[in-house]
């Protein structure tokens, strides 16, 4: 809504107005902190509360702004605006140093929050604490709650921002897109219906849950969070209710890396367990997959998921990884190619049975670089790396990214899309890439057979590959990339204008046309020439 009060202005009196903000303001950006030199910068001025939000249209109620940052900004809230460019602050400079998703923990940081070991001891029915380390020596007390199902012990404790923690083992998730919206909720003041969930481990209260309550009540200005905090709890019970309340019971809502990175969790929890129950040390693997399902009968549905989940986390998370940096988390990125819903759909399903156990022990030849599962897991993200050096890897475009790309080409604005960043965009789209990545079961398979080995096609990755092998899985993707469709720029409007079946695609690479019978490929795809 334009300003009637700034419309009213001379130019004489708008630059005075500037000069005055821009004082006021230590001549610093209102949104982005940055400095503003009025002989460098273009400015603008702007409602810090908006009209449309009863803000007022007087000087009080105006702040001076980069012209940039106003264009850019997130909402028409000015201090909206501020504390959601905080965040991406925080978030760009995680990304950049960590290669992750910012999350409560980054917050923390930025925040002076993580600093101190909570002080405590138990006295009966109540809890005593204090926060001598910030020179507040009071002794505080409160009553503990004692769950009369769980018979978890919990009490509710206000907490300065420098006695609180990110709890990375129940909760490892980034901060997502809906925190804009609880910082727009709890800025008009309304009351935080749900508490923050905290626990005590080694003198340190760590959140599990709530994380993003917490984050936009400190992007706020919060400086303390009142939070329900559990004493002695069984971690392993914390963690699956958690989990369920992501999965099951729909409380909350996780995607798929985390929850398996949370099965994870649960699977080494469960191996402890079957140890413990055993006698056995720490580390003695001495057991297979199967007998701990056996052993966990009554719950040996979720073993089986926590064992698949494991693996499918220990690849995609691995640091050795190179192509998890092309594989979008979040599901909003405009940034890089791979949803992370294609990734497991191709990948991790066509390379791992979600069916098969092993009867062997968990350490079975691992000192001889032969166990299945470290094989697999090893020899799954040899794949992607090469397939991420082969594509990806100085080829694929962050800034240009993947919005709009094919209708960019059909409009003639596509002049800074180069070969190999359309290549690798194209390649990635879902229903594509699990037709071609298909191949390499059969590339596998035919030099087993070719050699005279045995092999078991639903486990072909738990089986050593010879440096052979992966001279011809290398290439194969690289006279895959080299077919012309991919940089054909003609078919931005055909072929590769919307989601296509993957029924659509098999034909294309198993006859070289259409369902319609429009020529697309030369000729249709022969892995076994692709090899040499």
């Amino acid at each position: 809504m334009a300003s009637k009060y700034l419309s009213s202005l001379s130019k004489n009196d708008y630059e005075a107005l500037t000069i005055k903000l821009h004082n006021i303001q230590n001549q610093e950006c209102f949104i982005c902190g940055g400095e503003i030199d009025l002989k460098l910068h273009s400015t603008n001025i702007d409602h810090i509360v908006p009209l449309a939000n009863k803000g007022k249209d007087s000087e009080e109620n105006f702040a001076l702004t980069h012209e940039s940052c106003n264009k850019s900004k997130q909402d028409a809230n000015l201090k909206i605006a501020r504390t959601l460019h905080t965040l991406k602050k925080i978030q760009n400079e995680t990304l950049s140093i960590e290669n992750k998703s910012a999350s409560l923990k980054q917050v923390l940081q930025h925040f002076n929050g993580s600093k101190f070991d909570f002080k405590y001891k138990i006295d009966g029915n109540n809890i005593q604490y204090s926060f001598s380390d910030l020179g507040d020596n009071q002794i505080y007390k409160t009553e503990i709650h004692t769950d009369h199902l769980s018979k978890e012990q919990t009490c509710f404790i206000e907490l300065p921002l420098e006695y609180i923690y990110h709890d990375e083992l129940i909760n490892p998730r980034g901060i997502n897109n809906s925190i804009s919206q609880l910082v727009k909720e709890f800025d008009k003041n309304n009351p935080q219906l749900h508490l923050s969930l905290g626990r005590i481990e080694n003198n340190k209260i760590r959140i599990f849950d709530g994380q993003h309550k917490a984050v936009a009540q400190i992007l706020l200005g919060s400086k303390k969070l009142l939070l329900r905090i559990f004493i002695s709890p069984d971690i392993d019970r914390l963690t699956e209710t958690n989990t369920n309340a992501g999965s099951s019971l729909r409380q909350i809502a996780f995607d798929k890396s985390i929850m398996r990175q949370l099965n994870n969790t649960l699977y080494n929890e469960r191996i402890k367990q079957y140890q413990v129950a055993h006698g056995l040390n720490p580390d003695d693997y001495s057991f297979s997959e199967q007998k701990l399902i056996d052993y966990f009968k009554g719950d040996n549905a979720n073993i089986k998921k926590y064992i698949i989940d494991s693996v499918k986390h220990s690849i995609t998370d691995s640091n050795d990884n190179k192509l998890k940096d092309y594989v979008d988390r979040d599901g909003k990125s405009k940034e890089v190619p791979i949803s992370y819903s294609a990734f497991d759909k191709s990948f991790l399903s066509l390379f791992i049975d979600n069916k098969k156990f092993l009867s062997t022990p968990i350490n079975d030849k691992s000192d001889e670089g032969l166990n299945p599962r470290e094989l697999e897991i090893n020899q799954i993200i040899n794949l992607l790396n090469i397939i991420a050096e082969e594509i990806y890897i100085n080829k694929f475009i962050p800034e240009i990214g993947v919005n709009r790309i094919e209708n960019k080409i059909s409009e003639g604005k596509g002049d800074d899309i180069l070969d190999e960043h359309l290549i690798a965009f194209r390649m990635s789209k879902e229903e594509i890439m699990y037709n071609w990545l298909g191949y390499f079961k059969y590339v596998i398979m035919n030099y087993f057979t070719t050699n005279g080995k045995k092999f078991d096609d639903k486990s072909l990755f738990q089986q050593k590959f010879d440096d052979q092998l992966w001279v011809n899985i290398k290439n194969f993707i690289i006279n895959l990339k080299m077919l012309p469709l991919w940089k054909d720029k003609s078919m931005a409007n055909t072929i590769f204008s919307g989601k296509q079946t993957y029924d659509y695609w098999k034909t294309i690479f198993e006859t070289g046309k259409s369902h319609d019978g429009v020529p697309v490929l030369s000729k249709p795809i022969n892995y076994v020439d692709m090899t040499n």
